[in-house]
C-alpha cells in the first residue's frame, strides 16, 4: 500500500524543473583544512591538473570546491540521492576559461550554468540547474 501511495504521489506531483545553489569559501580557513588526503578524496585527476598549473593553486582548489558545493546544493533540490564530491567534476575549456560541470552518475540529466568568482580572501560560486 505504501508503494502504491508513493507511486501515486510521484505521478501527481510535478517534478522540480529548476534549482539554484551557491557557496562561499573563506580561503584562510580553507587553507587550514586543505590536506593531501582531502585533495585526493574531493578532486578528480582533471581538477588537480587544472589547479596545479597556476602559481597559486590553493585559490583554484578553493574556487573549484565552492563550485562543487554550489552544484551539489542545486542538484540535491531536484535529486536527493547520494552525490559525492568526485561525482561532480568542474572543468574549464582553458586556463581561466568558462567552467563546465560533469555529473558522473547515470541518472543525471541536467543542464547546468555555473559562475565562479573570487576577490581577496573569498571565492564564490553559483549554479543554476534545469532538470531535463
Amino acid at each position: 500500500m505504501e508503494k502504491e501511495i508513493k507511486k501515486t504521489l510521484d505521478e501527481i506531483t510535478p517534478a522540480q524543473k529548476f534549482s539554484a545553489g551557491n557557496d562561499i569559501v573563506f580561503i584562510p580557513d580553507f587553507e587550514k583544512s586543505f590536506t593531501e588526503s582531502f585533495k585526493n578524496k574531493a578532486y578528480t585527476a582533471n581538477e588537480i591538473a587544472y589547479c596545479n598549473q597556476f602559481e597559486n593553486p590553493l585559490l583554484r582548489y578553493a574556487s573549484t570546491w565552492a563550485a562543487k558545493e554550489a552544484v551539489y546544493k542545486a542538484v540535491k533540490q531536484i535529486d536527493p540521492s547520494a552525490l559525492g564530491p568526485k561525482k561532480i567534476e568542474i572543468l574549464r575549456d582553458k586556463p581561466v576559461g568558462k567552467p563546465t560541470v560533469i555529473i558522473h552518475r547515470d541518472s543525471a540529466k541536467f543542464d547546468i550554468a555555473l559562475s565562479i568568482s573570487h576577490d581577496g580572501d573569498y571565492t564564490w560560486a553559483i549554479a543554476f540547474i534545469e532538470n531535463l
